[in-house]
């Protein structure tokens, strides 16, 4: 992973980590619950971006890397990663 990529990343863990401490302490308060549900929604827009800059990630550089070396193997088996990864996000 990309320096960069992975700091960018893991400030953002941080953040949704406090986040959900937030919802925990907002269910264990008994807050309103479109309050909670609000923050949740929050919660998953926020690990989507992270999933989404790891997934360009790993295109911009292993699946780059695959097809670039003409290993015909290694271009099929990143191939099947990828769509095994999305068709997990999609469903």
């Amino acid at each position: 992973m990309q320096e960069q990529v992975k700091e960018n990343c893991l400030q953002r863990l941080a953040r949704i980590e406090g986040q959900v401490r937030g919802v925990a302490r907002m269910v264990g308060e008994g807050r309103y619950c479109i309050d909670i549900l609000t923050q949740i929604a929050a919660v998953q827009a926020a690990l989507r971006k992270v999933e989404s800059e790891i997934l360009q990630n790993h295109v911009n550089t292993c699946v780059e890397h695959a097809i670039t070396s003409g290993n015909a193997e290694e271009q099929r088996r990143k191939v099947a990663e990828l769509m095994e990864v999305l068709n997990r996000s999609l469903g």
